[in-house]
């Protein structure tokens, strides 16, 4: 066993010619290099004497205080930072109930918007800066950045402020409307499930 070192989201951990990535890595299939998922400390596990496959595991196992981490079918909830014409940009502040400790970024890209339609949609009337969002994790893409979908009715925004400040109503799958103005917005709207 190697000592161990920490790591934090995005690290190199090696080649996936020489390891197998464990819990906490991944592999970036472009470079075929393993990256760390999360942070916590590096270790490196010999392979079992019997398998067929001799490359050594890497994970990473968090520490103590970590909170939760998102993964690939994680619902999380977001918020938007920056809407351009491919892609928004949000920061994920929970995953499924728990709120995140450390800073993750997600990234909806216009193909990953609505399951219809897709080369239709329009990002800036989808999502608005400071929109809060239910996505699915779809995987973790690059640059530390973890791609999300809203590809599904019950996901999307759950709750938007309109120019004058007020919590915009969802009144159907497009659009959200002010209840102090009366001022119509699009989105894309989550069905919330009530119980």
């Amino acid at each position: 066993m190697q000592e161990a070192e920490l790591v934090t989201p995005g690290e190199v951990l090696g080649r996936a010619a020489e390891l197998k990535p464990g819990k906490g890595a991944y592999v970036a299939p472009h470079n075929k290099t393993i990256y760390a998922s999360l942070t916590g400390l590096r270790r490196i596990i010999p392979p079992p004497t019997d398998s067929a496959d001799q490359r050594p595991t890497v994970e990473v196992t968090g520490h103590k205080a970590h909170g939760p981490v998102p993964e690939p079918g994680s619902v999380v909830i977001a918020r938007i930072t920056k809407v351009m014409a491919r892609t928004a940009s949000a920061d994920i502040m929970c995953v499924g109930p728990k709120s995140v400790r450390e800073n993750f970024t997600g990234i909806i890209r216009q193909q990953d918007v609505r399951a219809t339609e897709i080369d239709k949609v329009d990002m800036h009337l989808s999502f608005h800066p400071g929109d809060i969002v239910r996505a699915v994790v779809l995987s973790l893409g690059d640059a530390r950045a973890y791609y999300l979908s809203t590809a599904k009715n019950e996901l999307g925004v759950v709750s938007a402020e309109s120019s004058a400040g007020a919590a915009m109503v969802p009144i159907s799958w497009t659009e959200m409307q002010c209840p102090l103005t009366g001022q119509i917005e699009q989105r894309k709207v989550a069905k919330v499930e009530v119980n």
